[in-house]
């Protein structure tokens, strides 16, 4: 059976306060993950690395095709740290 880390949601609410913060550390993670597969695919001359951010997981176990699933593996995995910098609007 292929790892599904969708399914062990609990797992991933470790590493966050909400659902809702655990959406936004992914969607900002996989806009990193997005711009170094985009870098990739760049001939080697034209690559400018720094903007890049690569994979915290193993590259040889990943789809480079997936960043909102690598993003998730990261998190799992505990190689993304969150804080809250403030508290919500009240």
């Amino acid at each position: 059976m292929p790892k599904s880390v969708f399914g062990d949601l609990d797992k991933l609410l470790v590493h966050a306060d909400s659902k809702f913060s655990l959406v936004n550390i992914v969607t900002k993670r996989a806009r990193q993950l997005n711009n170094w597969i985009r870098v990739q695919q760049l001939p080697p001359a034209e690559r400018r690395e720094y903007f890049a951010s690569e994979p915290l997981v193993d590259k040889d176990n990943i789809n480079p095709n997936k960043a909102v699933s690598i993003a998730l593996d990261e998190i799992a995995e505990g190689k993304i740290s969150y804080h809250r910098t403030r508290e919500g609007i009240k």
